[in-house]
Formats: C-alpha cells, structure tokens, sequence
C-alpha cells in the first residue's frame, strides 16, 4: 500500500513540474519596458526550429515583414519590418522575446502581430473571415516556438 501511495505522489509531482515546465500567455511576466527576461519554457529554443519556424509562410511568415541574408534561400521577403541583420547585437534576448510575445509592449505603434498573446483583442476573427471565434483563443505560436525564435534570432549577430 505505502509503494502505490509513494508511486503516486511521484506522478502527481512529476505532472506539477510538467505543467511548471510552459508559462501561459497570461502568466508572462513583462519588466517595465515590455521585455521577458525569463524563458517561456525549461527546453532551450532551437535555433534550426526556430528559422523553420520564421521562414515559414504557413506559421509565424516572419519574411512577409521581414528580410534577413540568412533567410536569402526563402523568396518574397517584406520590407514593412526591419531587417533581422544583425538583430542579436541591436536588441538583447529579453526584448526579442518581448516583442515576439506582444510587441505593443516595447513599440507601442508597430503593426507586427502579438505572437504569444491570448486577451485584450478588439474584435477577434477566425482566420480572414468576419466570423467571430468562439470559445478559447489560443496564441499564434507556442511557448517553445516563441523560444526557438529567440534562439534563431540570436544568431543573428552580423
């Protein structure tokens, strides 16, 4: 009997830090000028994951906005964002995360969208329809991927 209460005790504490290991959109906690300082999860961001990820024009589509001579291999890139040259060296990995999570935090007149944001929204549609989503609003990107993207852009030094 004291083995499966011990064996027990083991798996609810393992599925505590299981759930400890991703913070949620509305447990982020943002420093005075928008930044993060803190990863969103316990797994290091992948740097490969994370050009994937940004050179994706099904997922985050960073290069709709954005150019970078790393990305010079994806056609298309856009010019409403800045370059991401040399970003590693402009911008600390706080306020990289930061901006990624809700970049109305750090530029508050930007147009990039919030990446890791889930309240707070005007009028919140279903892709590019004038239907309203119903039930619960999930972030455009998950805490990992939001961490492989800093881990890519920190790359990102000339």
């Amino acid at each position: 009997m004291k083995k499966v209460a011990i064996t027990a005790l083991c798996l609810a504490a393992g599925l505590t830090v299981a759930h400890a290991a991703e913070v949620a959109p509305a447990d982020v906690k943002f420093d005075d000028y928008g930044f993060v300082p803190a990863p969103l999860t316990d797994t290091p961001g992948d740097p490969e994951a994370g050009r994937k990820l940004m050179s994706s024009r099904s997922n985050a589509n960073c290069i709709a906005c954005h150019t970078a001579t790393d990305l010079a291999d994806i056609p298309f890139h856009g010019e409403v964002g800045p370059s991401f040259d040399g970003v590693a060296m402009r911008y600390p990995e706080a306020m990289i995360r930061g901006i990624l999570i809700n970049p109305k935090n750090v530029f508050e007149g930007t147009v990039m969208p919030a990446f890791y944001k889930v309240e707070g929204f005007n009028r919140p549609g279903e892709a590019f329809t004038s239907k309203p989503i119903e039930g619960e609003i999930k972030p455009l990107l998950t805490a990992q991927q939001i961490e492989d993207a800093v881990a890519y852009l920190m790359t990102l030094k000339n």
